[in-house]
């Protein structure tokens, strides 16, 4: 009898001690995000030239391409905005009737492409008519960023802690408790600004019309909230 009574009696303060140790908590995500206008595009660009041999495709493809770094720095984007983003030189084959390739080579293809970055986002429109006119005729991707996006992301990052404690204070109140102190925070994403192309508004005065939308920076935090007593 004393044994059995001395394993209950140990049962029982492990119970107390286990109801003592667990914490009574609300564990909450929060998401948030934050809108703001680009402040600088980034543009794909360059010239393919063809030509019967490599040495004239070359020869066409680095001339344009001359012109064509010469009216940028014209434009005054810095050599450090300016970026070779791909360059090829490929044969080119005949083709029969039925459009199938032959073993025959009829030419060579090169192709220069450069990555532009503008930071002076109302002159987006001319650069890009300055380019078509100097004679790139591969214009491929145009993305909008800002170049210091700290302050926003940290908008964002407020706006999910609002809303962590927003879903706790419901939970709470539906539960019939109260929202205590933060036990613990963290960080489980954030994301890069994405274009939202809803706010079409052309560059001023640019004869090229272009929709620059808002930038939008999300972060999402995992709250846990102590139940107040």
């Amino acid at each position: 009898m004393k044994t059995l009574t001395g394993i209950l009696f140990i049962a029982m303060c492990t119970t107390a001690i286990a109801d003592q140790a667990l914490p009574r908590t609300i564990s909450i995500t929060g998401n948030g995000s934050a809108t703001s206008p680009p402040d600088m595009a980034t543009i794909n660009t360059g010239v393919v030239t063809q030509g019967k041999n490599a040495a004239d495709a070359m020869k066409a493809n680095n001339e344009i391409m001359a012109k064509l770094m010469a009216a940028l720095k014209a434009q005054k984007i810095p050599a450090k905005d300016i970026q070779t983003s791909d360059f090829s030189v490929s044969p080119q084959y005949a083709r029969d009737d039925r459009g199938r390739t032959q073993q025959e080579i009829v030419g060579y293809r090169v192709s220069n492409q450069v990555r532009v970055v503008i930071r002076n986002l109302p002159e987006l429109g001319k650069v890009l008519d300055t380019l078509v006119s100097t004679g790139s005729n591969r214009v491929s991707g145009i993305s909008f960023g800002i170049t210091d996006s700290d302050g926003i992301l940290n908008e964002a990052r407020n706006n999910a802690i609002a809303d962590a404690r927003s879903k706790a204070n419901l939970y709470a109140q539906a539960l019939g408790i109260k929202v205590g102190k933060v036990v613990s925070v963290s960080e489980s994403s954030v994301i890069a600004p994405r274009p939202q192309f809803f706010a079409r508004a052309a560059m001023a005065d640019s004869a090229v019309p272009i929709a620059s939308g808002e930038q939008e920076l999300t972060a999402t935090i995992d709250v846990v909230f102590a139940i107040a007593d």
